[in-house]
């Protein structure tokens, strides 16, 4: 089968911008959004029409990868670790390398039996919530998302809302690289954001890094479909008798070499940017 040319491009994409330490940006062709105002989003699902919408979303979400895991174009191999995320009390903000669409629900299959009835919330981009990708709309604005946004007054109401999910014990997901890099099985280095927002709550971050292998069967776009281990290590605690800023340094830095001591024992290689 020839291999997408979309696919192919964002490969060549992702080869540039890893040569210029570009980590954060997008590969993908995002769609043009616009400020997400503080009356635009309901975070902790209060209103009854989010609470509807919350548990319709959901349900779909599940039926459309639950799908794609039965016609294995979505395959969770292996979970290793869970014990690191069980053993952890109360709030904490889990971060994951993000790679695909599908890495999230892959984080959740994995976590799922083990949260006690609690939820997982995932922090996403504000374009992703005010003009979503198809066919992903609803899942992006319903299914506990939290949507980042440009506007102080909505990060205000953020914040709050991070807050208050870590006090009652909730789990968040954050991709503390940024953007997405289809397929990119390296760890990259990480953004402040989610190393903030522990620090801020005193929560833990519990690391989580996937790794690929390439499976017997070919994709639509004519590449292996991935096979998933997921990598839940040891909970990282921010150190209270550091300053703020060097607290999230400390904890990011932590997490990084967590992520690429995982990378280089999975795929018996040390990790070099610049050789793709």
């Amino acid at each position: 089968m020839e291999q997408s040319a979309h696919k192919l491009e964002l490969l060549r994409r992702i080869a540039e911008l890893e040569k210029k330490e570009l980590w954060h940006l997008d590969v993908e062709d995002d769609p043009e959004t616009y400020p997400l105002m503080p009356d635009q989003v309901d975070y902790l699902n209060e209103k009854l029409s989010s609470k509807i919408k919350n548990k319709i979303a959901n349900i779909m979400g599940a039926r459309f990868f639950d799908k794609m895991i039965a016609k294995k174009q979505l395959i969770i191999k292996e979970v290793r670790g869970i014990e690191n995320f069980t053993a952890v009390e109360g709030g904490k903000i889990v971060t994951c390398n993000h790679f695909s669409v599908g890495d999230n629900y892959a984080v959740w299959v994995a976590l799922r039996d083990h949260m006690m009835g609690k939820l997982l919330y995932k922090v996403i981009r504000e374009g992703n919530y005010t003009n979503p990708p198809k066919p992903f709309g609803l899942f992006m604005r319903h299914c506990n998302t939290l949507p980042l946004s440009s506007q102080k007054a909505t990060t205000v109401k953020f914040l709050r809302a991070v807050a208050e999910l870590l006090r009652r014990g909730e789990t968040i997901l954050i991709y503390p690289e940024q953007g997405m890099w289809w397929n990119y099985r390296k760890p990259r280095p990480m953004q402040d954001g989610a190393f903030s927002l522990a620090v801020r709550n005193k929560a833990p971050v519990v690391p989580i890094f996937i790794t690929m292998e390439d499976s017997d069967i070919i994709d639509g776009d004519g590449f292996p479909v991935q096979e998933f281990t997921l990598h839940i290590l040891p909970a990282i605690y921010p150190d209270q008798g550091l300053s703020l800023t060097e607290a999230k340094r400390d904890m990011k830095n932590k997490n990084y070499e967590a992520w690429v001591k995982v990378y280089e024992e999975f795929y018996n290689t040390p990790l070099v940017y610049g050789d793709i």
